[in-house]
């Protein structure tokens, strides 16, 4: 016989983790959640699309660390172990999509382009009911939804992270001190490689050159500190730019707006 969920909302966001199946095939909700880090890693049968209209969210696999402010959302193909952080007050609206009617087919995760319009399909959805008649208005609206997602543009809102442990170390350290100036010679010292190795090996696993990954590290270490209100003087330096214009350049081309269009001051 086949499983089928109870029609509860509040029961089924409850039990999320231990469904066998949706109760149709794009489930929604929205939630405002605490600043408790989901440190366990996990995965789904289904595709998540995580968005924030408020907040930073982090969604970090084997693979590689995601990163969507506001205006992003993060991709998550079903089976995909995962874990996600966030911090106090981060508005939360996630799509839960049966992989059977999933609009994309990538087989790791996206950081996506959230339009206008698909943020309002979002929101919108989240106050459908769970039950909601597919073949009604609100199954002609979860049809464009899916659409507005297929065709969301990729953001470069994301850090590769290699397996080689030797490259872990380095970069463990980069995320927790991104100001460090030390570069790859100096790293090649202490773990008995050569510059030329290390400098190749980074390439491999990671797909980017050590300068053009530091350069992403400290740009997207700077977003939870503006989202929590610092200033952008002290963001740019605690993230390593010797000025300000360099930091909002860097900003601005990678994001589309300034720190501050994105992060207005509250």
């Amino acid at each position: 016989m086949e499983h089928r969920p109870p029609d509860n909302p509040s029961l089924i966001a409850r039990r999320l983790s231990d469904l066998k199946t949706l109760p149709r095939p794009v489930y929604g909700h929205a939630e405002s959640l605490p600043n408790k880090p989901l440190g366990y890693r996990h995965s789904h049968p289904w595709v998540q699309l995580s968005y924030a209209t408020q907040g930073v969210l982090r969604v970090q696999t084997s693979s590689g660390l995601f990163l969507a402010p506001p205006q992003r959302a993060v991709w998550i193909p079903a089976g995909i172990e995962h874990r996600v952080r966030y911090s106090a007050g981060t508005q939360i609206n996630s799509l839960y999509i049966a992989a059977r009617c999933a609009p994309r087919r990538e087989s790791s995760c996206k950081v996506l382009e959230v339009s206008p319009l698909l943020r309002e399909l979002i929101r919108d959805f989240g106050r459908f009911p769970v039950a909601y008649d597919e073949s009604g208005p609100h199954g002609r609206l979860v049809a464009v939804l899916l659409d507005q997602v297929a065709n969301a543009p990729e953001t470069d809102l994301m850090l590769p992270l290699p397996a080689d442990p030797r490259l872990r170390r380095l970069c463990s350290a980069l995320q927790a001190e991104p100001a460090s100036q030390e570069g790859l010679q100096a790293w090649a010292l202490r773990l008995g490689v050569s510059e030329r190795t290390l400098s190749r090996l980074f390439r491999q696993q990671t797909g980017l050159t050590f300068r053009l990954w530091r350069q992403r590290l400290r740009l997207l270490s700077a977003l939870p500190l503006l989202e929590r209100g610092d200033r952008v003087t002290d963001v740019a330096l605690a993230c390593g730019y010797e000025g300000i214009s360099a930091f909002i350049a860097a900003f601005r081309e990678q994001l589309g707006a300034t720190p501050r269009e994105l992060f207005p001051p509250r």
